[in-house]
């Protein structure tokens, strides 16, 4: 659910495997993939994770509402991961689930698991900018993001909360994305997201997501152990605030299979 890079495998990393990374880059462009292939392939290897988190949804007004959440993901080799969201709290949404298979260039597969209705409703593929469960993360932001979803051009680098960026701007190249671009703040040494700003299907500046509180993991893996998104449409905000995480724990597939969403608890 929350990482912004995640591993897949793609044919240009084999371009830049007998040289430093951005020597061979000229263009803007160029640089921008290169970047991000060396992103994505600095976080590949975990296997599988899983976290708790708290979901605090705010509205314009600064009510909060508080949601409980545990998260397990698969890596999946030559395509996109598995993940499976499962709401402990509030009681009116208890054991509410959500499974996401992500997929480069492909229709992502998404489906909710509504325990009231005890059944299971598939996503639309061309209803990914849809709040997800209220917040402000659409579905489309849940999905893990293969390299191939985007094209990329380095814009800049800049100095942001005293970290080196390098600052990439992504366009969708896949159907059916709520967004015309999203410009990214990349740390220079974790190789992990500082900010990202998405723009609507109207170019504007529709919401900005911060990550902070980054620990590194396995002596290799960064996570972020809090996430802040605001709506600048809206004006509602969402933050998620990440606990507990644990790598390797020998998840499988079916673990991650349909059936799986009615057996989550």
């Amino acid at each position: 659910m929350h990482n912004f890079f995640k591993p897949t495998q793609y044919i240009a990393v084999l371009l830049f495997s007998c040289l430093p990374f951005y020597a061979v880059a000229e263009t803007a462009e160029e640089k921008g993939l290169a970047i991000t292939i060396e992103a994505d392939k600095r976080d590949t290897g975990w296997q599988d994770q899983t976290a708790s988190l708290e979901m605090t949804l705010r509205n314009r007004h600064g009510q909060e509402s508080k949601r409980k959440i545990r998260s397990k993901t698969l890596e999946v080799s030559g395509d996109g991961d598995k993940s499976m969201s499962i709401f402990d709290t509030p009681r009116d949404i208890k054991g509410t689930a959500f499974l996401s298979y992500t997929h480069a260039l492909k229709a992502d597969e998404q489906w909710l698991y509504l325990p009231a209705l005890k059944r299971v409703k598939r996503i639309s593929s061309n209803n990914k900018s849809g709040p997800f469960m209220g917040s402000e993360f659409s579905y489309e932001d849940l999905s893990s993001q293969e390299v191939e979803k985007y094209t990329y051009k380095l814009l800049r680098e800049e100095i942001i909360d005293g970290r080196e960026c390098f600052v990439i701007q992504r366009t969708p190249a896949y159907k059916h994305s709520g967004y015309t671009k999203l410009v990214t703040w990349l740390d220079k040494s974790m190789y992990q997201p500082i900010k990202i700003e998405f723009y609507d299907r109207k170019k504007a500046l529709l919401k900005t997501l911060t990550y902070s509180g980054y620990q590194q993991y396995e002596g290799q893996f960064w996570r972020a152990d809090s996430m802040h998104i605001t709506n600048h449409l809206t004006k509602k905000s969402t933050d998620l605030v990440w606990t507990d995480y644990a790598f390797k724990t020998g998840m499988k597939a079916r673990d991650f299979d349909r059936n799986s969403l009615k057996r989550a608890r």
